[in-house]
Formats: C-alpha cells, structure tokens, sequence
C-alpha cells in the first residue's frame, strides 16, 4: 500500500465531502451554511492542493488544476461573505452568490476526485 496516495486521497475526498456539506441545503437559507464548514473546506483543499504540486504527471496537472479552481472559487466565496457582511446586510440574495460559488468548487472537486480514482484503478500492480 502506497501511503502517499491514501493520505493524499484522503484530503482529495475529504475536500470534497466538506465542500458537500457547506453547499448543501436551500441556496437561501443562510442557517444552513456554516461559515466554519466553509473555512474548514478552504483549508482542507488548500492542503490537498499543496499535496498535489509535486505530481509530475499528466493527469497530476489536471488534478492540480482542478484543485486551484477549487480553492479559487472557495476563497472567492469567503471573500464576497465577508464583503457583503462588513458593508451592508447579507440578504437571501445576495447569499445565493456565495453558495453558488461554492458549489462551483464543488464541481470541481468532483471532476479531481473522478480523475484521482481513474489514475488509482489504472495503475498496474
């Protein structure tokens, strides 16, 4: 068993589980979206990404792409939270934005942890 590969599988599909989590409910619903969830998600995809610069190949440039789309539009959706919460009042709306950004991350995601698992059953013993 490689443990380079269960320890960086394990931040890919813990990235995308918190990811999961934060997005899930009604985009509206501000109750339902943590801002520690999201913070959590922005730290653990970081870690994944980091985890992922020193992968060489084809499809570790891929993984490494989607990784920083993810932790783009993650920081972009933390941003707007904390812009919008300093200068005015967070209206359904206006949070809608947020977890829609988020849940582009979590396409993202998605898409790193498909390629991850295909690499993963390709590999010859």
């Amino acid at each position: 068993m490689n443990s380079e590969k269960v320890i960086s599988g394990f931040f890919i599909i813990l990235a995308l589980t918190l990811n999961f989590g934060f997005v899930y409910g009604d985009f509206d619903v501000i109750a339902y979206h943590s801002v520690y969830e999201l913070v959590a998600a922005i730290t653990v995809n970081i870690i994944a990404t980091i985890m992922k610069l020193g992968d060489k190949t084809q499809t570790g440039s891929v993984l490494l792409a989607t990784s920083f789309v993810a932790d783009l539009q993650l920081l972009a959706a933390a941003s707007f939270w904390g812009i919008v919460n300093m200068t005015s009042v967070m209206t359904p709306e206006l949070f809608t934005i947020v977890v829609s950004l988020a849940v582009g991350a979590l396409v993202a995601n998605i898409i790193s942890v498909t390629l991850f698992v295909g690499e993963t059953l390709l590999l010859k013993r």
